[in-house]
C-alpha cells in the first residue's frame, strides 16, 4: 500500500492528492492496493474518477467558460465529458444541465448509453433515471440534464443551463446551435461548458481557439493506448498513420487546406454558407456507391443538392457513411422522398445498372438516371470548384466530413477522389455543369437511342446471368476492393 494513502481515508473517498497518487501507480501496485479493500471500499474506488483519469482528462483549475477538449480518436474525450457531468450532478450544487450531441442518436448512443457514457460511469448509489421520451436524466438528488440534438438549434431557444456538455461541435451542421446554447448558459454562479471534439478548422472551432474564456486541452490517440484494443491500433491507426487525415484524427492537429486542393474552406465554402434556402426548381440525389460490404469497405457517398431559379446551387444534405448495399439504397430512397427530389444520379462506370437495380429493390418508382464519366475525376471536379469560386454554390449548414474531403483532396498528386466528394460532383454536375456543356461528362440521355439501347441491353444480359448482381460487379472489378 502506498505510504501516502490509507484505507481510513477511502471510506470518505481518497483526497484529491491521494487519488492522483494512485492514478500514477503501475498496474501491479494498483492491484496490490485494491486487494486490501473491502467490497464497499473497492466500489467507491472504482467510481472515483480522479483515481483513474489522466491529468488531461480532469477539469482545469482557474476561470474559464469553455473547456475545449480537442483530441484524437480514442483519447477518452467521451469519458471526460461524462465524468465532468456526473461530478456536478452528484455534488448537489447544480440543478440544471444540458447535453448536446451532433444528432439525437449520438446523444443517446454515445453520451448517455455509450460504453463511456453517463450511465456506464455512474455508481448504483447515484444512478440517474433516464427518460428518453422526455429527453431527460434525473439524479437521486434532483439534478437534471436535458438532451438536445445539434441539428435542431431552435430547440435551444429559451432553455437555460448551469453546465453543458457539447459533444463533437466541430461536426455540428449549424453553428446557431452553439450560439443558442451560449445565450442560455447563464444559470448559477459559474456557468460552464465542456466541448469534446476531434479537430476541424471550422469557423466555430477557430473562434473558440481565440476566445480568452476558453481553456484548451489537446491530446493524441496514443496517450490512451493502454486502454485501447490492439486491433484498433493495427487496423485503424495503422491505416492512417503518416497521412494527412491521420494528423487530424490521431494527433488532433488543426489542419489548413491542402496546398493542391481545388477548394478553399474560407474563400469558397464559408464565405457563401447559408442557414436556409429559397424555393428550388430542381433537386437531385448524387450517389457514389461502395458495392462491397465488409469492415474495410469505402463509404457510399450520398449528397442531396438543388438549384434555384437564378441558377445558384444549394447543398442540402450529406448522408454518406459506410453501409451495406441494401442500407445505402434505403438511405438514397429516404433522401429522395424527404427532399422531394426529381432524380437520383448514379455513375455507369461505377456499377451502372447494378446501382439502379439495387435502388429499385427498395423502391421501383424512384426516378433514376445514369451518367457516364468519359474523362478523369479532376476534369469533372474542376468546373464544380469554379462554381464555388464564383459564389454560386451554397452549403445549407455545415457538412464537416464532406468539406474536409473537398479541402484536402489534391487531385494532381494522384490521390483517389473520396466518396462524398464524388457524390457532390455528380449532383452539382447534373444540376448546373452538364447543362452548360461540361467536358468529361456524358449524359446518357444525350446518347442516340440506338447507343442507349445497345449499352443497356448488354449490361442487363450480364446481370440476368447471375442471381446476385453484386457477383457480376465483383467479377468485373466495379466499385473497388471486393475481397
Amino acid at each position: 500500500m502506498p505510504p501516502t494513502m490509507t484505507k481510513t481515508k477511502l471510506t470518505s473517498f481518497l483526497s484529491l492528492e491521494d487519488a492522483r497518487t494512485f492514478s500514477r501507480l503501475p498496474a501491479e501496485k494498483k492491484m496490490e492496493f485494491v486487494s486490501t479493500l473491502t467490497d464497499a471500499e473497492a466500489a467507491q474506488l472504482r467510481y472515483l474518477w480522479e483515481a483513474w483519469a489522466r491529468d488531461k482528462q480532469l477539469a482545469p483549475v482557474g476561470k474559464w467558460v469553455v473547456w475545449l477538449i480537442m483530441a484524437g480518436r480514442g483519447f477518452g474525450k467521451t469519458r471526460s465529458g461524462a465524468e465532468w457531468i456526473r461530478k456536478h450532478a452528484e455534488n448537489g450544487k447544480v440543478r440544471h444541465m444540458s447535453l448536446i450531441g451532433r444528432t439525437a442518436a449520438d446523444v443517446r448512443d454515445v453520451m448517455v448509453e455509450g460504453e463511456s457514457g453517463i450511465l456506464a460511469c455512474s455508481p448504483s448509489w447515484a444512478y440517474p433515471k433516464y427518460e428518453p421520451s422526455k429527453r431527460r436524466l434525473t439524479w437521486p438528488n434532483g439534478c437534471t440534464a436535458t438532451t438536445f440534438s445539434a441539428d435542431e438549434p431552435d430547440a435551444l431557444r429559451g432553455p437555460q443551463h448551469e453546465k453543458v456538455w457539447a459533444d463533437e461541435p466541430a461536426a455540428w451542421q449549424y453553428q446557431d446551435t452553439w450560439d443558442q446554447m451560449m445565450f442560455g448558459l447563464r444559470l448559477g454562479s459559474n456557468p460552464q461548458c465542456v466541448a469534446t471534439t476531434t479537430p476541424r478548422p471550422t469557423k466555430l472551432i477557430k473562434a473558440l481557439f481565440k476566445a480568452k474564456t476558453t481553456h484548451i486541452t489537446k491530446g493524441t490517440t496514443y496517450e490512451n493506448r493502454e486502454n485501447l484494443a490492439s486491433t484498433f491500433f493495427s487496423q485503424v491507426v495503422g491505416r492512417y498513420e503518416g497521412t494527412r487525415l491521420g494528423q487530424q484524427e490521431l494527433y488532433a492537429e488543426l489542419l489548413d487546406d491542402a496546398d493542391g486542393a481545388l477548394w478553399k474552406r474560407e474563400a469558397m465554402i464559408e464565405a457563401y454558407r447559408v442557414t436556409s434556402y429559397p424555393d428550388l426548381v430542381r433537386i437531385v440525389v448524387g450517389v457514389d456507391p461502395a458495392v462491397s460490404d465488409h469492415e474495410d469497405s469505402a463509404e457510399t457517398g450520398i449528397v442531396v443538392a438543388g438549384i434555384d431559379a437564378s441558377g445558384h446551387g444549394y447543398v442540402l444534405d450529406d448522408k454518406s457513411q459506410q453501409m451495406s448495399p441494401h442500407t445505402w439504397a434505403s438511405e438514397v430512397v429516404a433522401s429522395y422522398y424527404k427532399y422531394k427530389a426529381d432524380r437520383v444520379i448514379g455513375e455507369q462506370n461505377n456499377g451502372g445498372i447494378l446501382v439502379e437495380t439495387n435502388i429499385r429493390t427498395v423502391d421501383k418508382d424512384v426516378s433514376y438516371k445514369q451518367v457516364y464519366a468519359s474523362r478523369g475525376k479532376y476534369t469533372r471536379a474542376e468546373p464544380v470548384a469554379s462554381l464555388y469560386e464564383q459564389g454560386k454554390i451554397h452549403h445549407v449548414g455545415l457538412f464537416p466530413l464532406l468539406e474536409d474531403q473537398m479541402c484536402q483532396w489534391e487531385p494532381l498528386t494522384g490521390q483517389k477522389s473520396p466518396d462524398r466528394l464524388d457524390a457532390l460532383v455528380w449532383a452539382l454536375t447534373e444540376l448546373i455543369v452538364a447543362r452548360a456543356g461540361s467536358p468529361g461528362v456524358l449524359d446518357l440521355e444525350e446518347q442516340t437511342a440506338e447507343e442507349q439501347a445497345q449499352n443497356a441491353e448488354a449490361l442487363k444480359k450480364k446481370i440476368e446471368k447471375l442471381a446476385n448482381p453484386f457477383e457480376w460487379a465483383a467479377e468485373h472489378e466495379i466499385g473497388g476492393d471486393w475481397s
